[in-house]
């Protein structure tokens, strides 16, 4: 059996003159949270709406790996989708909508109730069973959704941005749900925002701009392949030297701190040895630490490189995410 459960290999799609997705090509290995990240406008919607069959793609070609069978789409009963977009009935009570979910996914009637009201349990939503979907708050509404994508334990679950709505306190508790389906043997794509939680619970990350993939692989490679960047916090003995270190050809980036230390961003491949001799000879240096850099930041910095790049005039921006 392939070690990946999905393949895609140079798929494009374009919307008019708008080149949505651009030759992209990747694989979610088997029993993984994979991150699916990009800025809006970098075709992450686009994308995802490919691989549950929604559009299709211009060029190129998406393979499913299950049950030792190769297939361009997957089965219904073995994907789970959790739209951007609410897509449930508003005006049906939960239970009700829940159990037909299930039922259309191939779970007979009984099993997909007793599932139904297992997960309203978990998520503290038991009481309103009988309630329907617009009698609920934004974030109750993301949970009902949740459950229809997952009720029926698929094989590979995309989940578009499954934390929306939701308070700290359920963020953490869909952190925990996410690495239960992954240990039960659900390959989870995650699509979000919210990067300080992708961070935690995701194994590997794919980033797109412009419909392209820029950077991707396990997270603590992405982090440790930006680690040369991360930012240095120095206090000198002369608060006034900021001036004459951000003359420095070491130094990209420099940030008074209200601590009164300096956050500094080193130049591309400079040592960080290099960076304090430098420093050293000239200042009294009372403390220096590091930072390392988030996902969050290695997300803005990378994206805001390729955008600062491009010169491809035939590439419109894209105001949307599509």
């Amino acid at each position: 059996m392939p070690d990946h459960i999905l393949e895609v290999d140079a798929i494009e799609k374009r919307f008019g003159d708008i080149r949505a997705v651009d030759r992209l090509s990747f694989a979610v290995r088997r029993g993984e949270i994979f991150a699916f990240l990009g800025p809006n406008g970098a075709g992450k919607s686009t994308t995802v709406r490919m691989l549950v069959g929604i559009l299709r793609p211009d060029n190129g070609r998406i393979g499913f790996h299950v049950n030792g069978q190769a297939e361009g789409r997957l089965d219904p009963s073995l994907l789970g989708y959790l739209p951007e977009d609410r897509g449930l009935y508003p005006e049906v009570p939960l239970i009700r909508t829940l159990t037909y979910m299930g039922t259309i996914r191939g779970m007979a009637r009984s099993e997909a109730s007793r599932a139904a009201m297992k997960w309203l349990e978990r998520l503290d939503l038991a009481d309103r069973a009988q309630d329907k979907l617009d009698a609920l708050s934004k974030g109750n509404q993301q949970k009902v959704q949740f459950i229809a994508s997952v009720l029926h334990r698929p094989a590979f679950a995309v989940l578009d941005e499954p934390f929306s709505g939701l308070d700290p306190l359920r963020q953490e508790l869909f952190l925990e749900i996410l690495q239960e389906l992954r240990d039960d043997g659900t390959t989870v794509l995650l699509s979000a925002h919210q990067m300080d939680l992708v961070e935690r619970v995701a194994d590997r990350a794919l980033l797109l701009s412009r419909g392209r993939e820029v950077l991707s692989g396990k997270i603590e490679d992405i982090k440790a392949e930006a680690r040369a960047s991360s930012r240095i916090f120095v206090k000198l003995a002369d608060e006034t030297a900021i001036s004459q270190l951000a003359s420095y050809p070491t130094v990209a980036q420099i940030e008074p701190q209200p601590s009164g230390e300096l956050a500094i961003e080193l130049a591309d491949e400079t040592p960080l040895s290099r960076f304090l001799a430098t420093v050293a000879g000239d200042h009294e240096i009372q403390a220096i630490r590091s930072e390392e850099p988030s996902l969050h930041e290695i997300f803005v910095r990378l994206v805001r490189n390729d955008l600062n790049e491009t010169t491809d005039l035939d590439e419109p921006a894209q105001g949307v995410d599509r």
